[in-house]
């Protein structure tokens, strides 16, 4: 399996369990991504993403994306996309 890094995770808010994502890549719904870090690791498939609160099925390389997510993560967390 490929993956390509696509971002960074840049803030996370464990009350909803939400990842600010700072893309340097584009990222679409429906996507897998697996996100790596000193404390995580761990891929899912996203279901959703928004930016500013408004729900979007694609971001660009500059977005600041939130996404949910399956387990906490931290900044600085590497964030790639498997390429099929």
């Amino acid at each position: 399996m490929a993956e390509k890094e696509i971002g960074v995770i840049s803030h996370y808010f464990g009350k909803v369990s939400v990842g600010i994502i700072a893309l340097n890549d584009t990222l679409k719904a429906g996507e897998t991504i697996h996100i790596k870090g000193a404390h995580d690791d761990f891929m899912q498939k996203v279901e959703s993403m928004q930016i500013e609160h408004a729900d979007v099925k694609e971001a660009k390389k500059g977005d600041a994306v939130g996404i949910k997510v399956a387990h906490p993560v931290h900044e600085h967390d590497k964030v790639y996309k498997i390429i099929a």
